[in-house]
Parts: C-alpha cells; structure tokens; sequence
C-alpha cells in the first residue's frame, strides 16, 4: 500500500487533509439518494448524478466499491481543489498498476455544467460522482477520522468538500 505517498501528494497538491482510510471505515447509507433527489437542485440534470439514466442504485454501488481494500480521502475548503487533487490520485495509483482505482468527487470541472443546459459532458473521462451520490454517508464516514463537517447553517459559512479515491 502506497496511502502516504498519495496522502503527501494531496496535501502538496493544496488538500487541507488527506487520511488513508480502510474499507470498513466507509459508511453505506442509501438514504443519501432521498437528500440527492429531494435536497439538490442539481438533480436531473448533471452527469455524475444519480439521477442520469443507466446510474446505479446506491445498494450496486456499495457492493462494487466493497471490492476495494483501501483508499485516501481528500479534505478542502475548495471543491476544485479537492477533485484535481483525487483524480490526481487517482492517475497515479493506475500507474503504479493499480488498475480499479477510482475517485469520486463532486464535479467542479467546468464553470456551467453542459448537463445542466441539456447537453452531454463535455469531460466524460474525467467527470466523477460525487461521494455521496454514490450512497455513503460523508459525514459519518469523515468524523470517524476527526475531520470537519457539520451541517451549513447559513449560505455564508464555510464549505468542506470532500473526495476520496477507491484504491485495491
């Protein structure tokens, strides 16, 4: 496992933290599709969200991302940030033969969304679902490892964004 040569990669990429953490650290929840669906103006509309046709449900991706051993999950207080920086990662881990690795991230790739406007992605190779919309529970799942996530009070408080990369 090569976790602390991605967690330093992260952090000199600008990630405020970066924690390796084991499979069994990460909380399935499918709820998280009712707060996607009834919670998110984004819905139906993206590409990387769970409401585009041929997504899976969170109970399918929680049995293909149980397949993986290991990751790095990747904390910024910058949503950009925190996506160059996990597919960083995860080029870096397919490199270094680690085939399946794959990141999830919520998607700040392009200014205006081409989804949102009706149209295809326009980064279909790079464009990723969100941690979340995949049915793991974020919050749960960072505060075992003591990093910062609460509940936004007011549109003006600061926002933690988080992506993680799913190595084997």
């Amino acid at each position: 496992m090569n976790a602390e040569k991605y967690i330093k990669k992260a952090l000199q990429m600008g990630a405020d933290d970066a924690v390796e953490f084991k499979i069994e650290d990460i909380e399935f929840d499918p709820r998280t599709l009712l707060k996607c669906m009834y919670g998110c103006g984004d819905w139906g509309k993206g590409n990387t969200c769970p409401s585009r046709p041929g997504s899976l449900s969170p109970w399918e991706y929680e049995k293909l991302f149980k397949k993986y051993r290991w990751g790095v999950i990747i904390h910024s207080k910058d949503k950009r940030i925190s996506q160059d920086v996990s597919f960083a990662i995860e080029s870096e881990a397919f490199t270094d033969g680690y085939y399946f690795a794959f990141s999830l991230s919520d998607c700040a790739l392009c200014k205006e969304c081409a989804g949102f406007k009706g149209c295809g992605c326009v980064n279909p190779r790079k464009a990723r679902p969100a941690f979340h919309s995949v049915g793991i529970d974020v919050f749960k799942t960072v505060r075992k490892f003591g990093l910062p996530l609460d509940t936004l009070k007011d549109v003006t408080d600061e926002q933690n964004w988080y992506s993680a990369v799913f190595i084997e």
